[in-house]
This record gives C-alpha cells, sequence and structure tokens, in this order.
C-alpha cells in the first residue's frame, strides 16, 4: 500500500507539489486567522441568570425565584445541569450545557424558557441573562485616575458609567464593561419622620408624589395661525431643589406641603460593596473589561487600546487612564517563547538529521516536512475552536520534539 502511494506521487509529481503549496498556504492563512489567547478555554458552555429582589432574605428568595428558576430550566434541551445560587437579595442560576452547543442557541433557549417564567414570579423579581462571555474573558482591566485633585470619587464613577463605559462597550468583541470603586451618586430623601406625622402623611405618600412628579405628561396638537404646535409638559426633576419642591398636598390650613418641609433633599453616595485603590496611593475607580465568547483575545484588547486613544482629548481636564492588567503582554510573550522554542528545535531537528543520514537531499525531506506539517496542524485547530496558546502551541513543540 506505502509502495504504491509512493509510486503515485512519484509518478505525478506536479499534483503532489500544487496540493502540498495549497495546504500550505492554507495552514498559514488560518494561522495567521487563529485567535491568539495566553491560556486555553475550556469552560463550560454556561448561561448565567441573575434575579435581584432587594431587601429579600436568602431563604425566602431560594423558595420563590430561585427554585422555580431552576425548575423551569431543567427542561430545556441540551442541559446538562442547572445549579441555583442564593445570596441576600440577588439569586444567581447557572445553567450548564452540553459540550459542543452553540452559546448563543444556548443563551436562546434560557430567554425562551424565561419569558414563560415571569408571571410565576413575584413583582420586582426581574431574571436577567448575564454577559456572553467565560471565566476567563477577564482580558483588561484600568483604573482612572485625577492627579490633579479637582474631581472627586463621585465624579470620577459618574464619568466612567456614564461616558467611558458606553464608549468601549462599542468596541466589537467586549461583552461587558464592569466599574468598581468611586461612589454612585444618588437623590437621598430623608424623612423626618415628626414632620410627616405632624402633616398627617405617610412615607407611601412622599413617594407616590415624587413618582408622580418625575415624569413628563402628554398634550395634543394645538393649531395656531396655520400651523401646528405640540404641547407638552415636561416634569422631569434634574436637582436637589426639584425634589424639594415636589408638592405633597395640603396642610389644614391651606398651606402647600412640599418634599422640604418633611425631608432633607441631598446628593449622597449609594451603599458600597467594595473599593478599589491604585499603588497605595488612596482610591481610584476602575474598569473591567470581559471579552465575548470566542474571540482573539489579542485584537479584542488592541481595539480597547486604541478606543482609549480615541477618547482620551474628550475626558475632563485632569482625568487620565492607568491600565492595571493587561493581557496581551501575556500572551505576547508566551507566542514569542513558544515561536523561539519551534525555532529552535525545527534546527536542532534538522541538523541530527543531517548528521544521521550524511546525505542532504535525503535530510531534505523531513527538514521541509516539519514545517509544513506544523502550519497543516492549524487547519483543524482553527476549524475547531482552538485557540493558540501556551497549551497549543506547546503540543507543538513536543510534536516536533
Amino acid at each position: 500500500m506505502i509502495g504504491r502511494i509512493i509510486e503515485w506521487c512519484a509518478a505525478n509529481r506536479f499534483l503532489v507539489f500544487t496540493g502540498t503549496l495549497m495546504l500550505t498556504l492554507w495552514g498559514v492563512w488560518t494561522m495567521t486567522a487563529i485567535p491568539l489567547d495566553a491560556v486555553p478555554d475550556i469552560s463550560d458552555v454556561q448561561v448565567i441568570v441573575s434575579t435581584e429582589w432587594p431587601g429579600r432574605s436568602p431563604d425566602l428568595i431560594e423558595d420563590q425565584i430561585t427554585y422555580p428558576t431552576v425548575t423551569a430550566l431543567l427542561s430545556a434541551p441540551n442541559v446538562k445541569a442547572v445549579r441555583g445560587f442564593t445570596d441576600f437579595g440577588i439569586s444567581y442560576v447557572y445553567v450548564i450545557f452540553q459540550d459542543g452547543t452553540d452559546i448563543y442557541w444556548a443563551r436562546s433557549r434560557v430567554v425562551e424558557y424565561l419569558q414563560g417564567l415571569r408571571g410565576r414570579l413575584p413583582p420586582g423579581g426581574d431574571p436577567v441573562i448575564g454577559p456572553d462571555a467565560t471565566g476567563v474573558g477577564w482580558v483588561f482591566e484600568y483604573a482612572v485616575v485625577d492627579d490633579t485633585g479637582q474631581h472627586s470619587l463621585a465624579v470620577l464613577r459618574s464619568f466612567q458609567d456614564w461616558s467611558l463605559r458606553y464608549w468601549l462597550a462599542a468596541i466589537p468583541g467586549v461583552a461587558e464593561v464592569a466599574s468598581i470603586g468611586g461612589f454612585v451618586q444618588q437623590y437621598q430623601v430623608n424623612i423626618d419622620p415628626n414632620k410627616l406625622a405632624g402633616y398627617g402623611l405617610a412615607i407611601k405618600d412622599v413617594v407616590t408624589a415624587i413618582r408622580a412628579s418625575n415624569n413628563d405628561v402628554e398634550g395634543r396638537l394645538l393649531e395656531f395661525a396655520g400651523r401646528e404646535y405640540m404641547v407638552r409638559g415636561r416634569g422631569y426633576l434634574k436637582s436637589v431643589e426639584d425634589l424639594e419642591r415636589v408638592s405633597l398636598g395640603a396642610s389644614d390650613a391651606g398651606t402647600p406641603v412640599r418634599v422640604g418641609d418633611v425631608a432633607q433633599v441631598r446628593l449622597g453616595p449609594d451603599l458600597r460593596r467594595g473599593v478599589a485603590e491604585l499603588d497605595g496611593r488612596g482610591e481610584v475607580v476602575g474598569g473591567i473589561i470581559v471579552m465575548r465568547f470566542g474571540e482573539n483575545a489579542l485584537r479584542v484588547i488592541e481595539r480597547v487600546k486604541a478606543k482609549l486613544r480615541e477618547v482620551q482629548p474628550s475626558f475632563p481636564a485632569g482625568i487620565r487612564i492607568v491600565p492595571t492588567y493587561d493581557r496581551s503582554w501575556l500572551i505576547g510573550e508566551s507566542i514569542a517563547n513558544l515561536r523561539r522554542t519551534l525555532i529552535e528545535e525545527s534546527i536542532v531537528v534538522s541538523l541530527v538529521i543531517v548528521v544521521f543520514l550524511f546525505h542532504f537531499r535525503s535530510a531534505l525531506i523531513p527538514i521541509l516536512g516539519l514545517p509544513i506539517a506544523v502550519l497543516a496542524s492549524f487547519i483543524p485547530m482553527y476549524y475547531l475552536g482552538v485557540t493558540a496558546n501556551i497549551m497549543s502551541l506547546g503540543g507543538l513543540a513536543l510534536a516536533i520534539g
């Protein structure tokens, strides 16, 4: 059999050389297109469902949210396991699918089953699915720093949440931009219960009045002098003073009662569950870039860096970005080390073949076959979704040795 194959190859040199050239070019293309990363992603095909129900105890959330969600998702197709975790005020359900399941097909099935679950959950418990990322998707992290002292942590966090985060979230390949540190600003209405009781009001009255006053009201068309004018009432609250002037009704004497009469309104920070600190110099605001499932980590990081350079002139005066974690360095070092190892091993193997055979023409066959075999190995890696990382390239190095 082998003799016939060799005889056929010798008789059809043009076809053999053409096929070898095509295989080599195919391998070069897949090698340049294959995703690069430092570590292999061997995580399960997983969809995370989180449901917030503020102020409720874990046992109540377990009974009314976690258990119904887990039981509803158990019957989804290709599901291997469903695991539920309950904490104070929040529920997490991890849906793990069979290996080889398309992540977006799995996410669509979870959303489909959650649609039929919403009527069974208590009011205020709305489940949402997490980003389409894995545990190794954390590829870049940065800190928002103000060296001039002009901006507070609240201002830095607002800039991160309302400007910088959306700039970075629009980058192809980014699944999520998570914010850490700083203070999330909120309007705080601190009610005096004695004043509230003096006017014969309840806390519910204050909540209802503020909610009703913080919206626009519809109008209608008004025709005047051959033109149509759209009439509407603009009522969104924009400052502390607007909140203080919200009417709660009138006293027995007919005097208007406002929120400022029964409460102290101010801007303050939300409750914090953690801080971010940089190099021991104090607190900062940070952001975490999470890569989308199956993306090229190196290219995503390069896009993030390019976007940061692009939007840098739009930053407020005194604010700058300090990278605190950059996986591209690790990826570059891993690839460079393995590339050097592959070259060294190829040279050593070639020299050994030449020395032992002591015939250069005979040694030329394995010497040329080694790099072609390495290039051809990238073809199945590319179509099987295996990234070029320290493990897969290390296997090539061992194979050559």
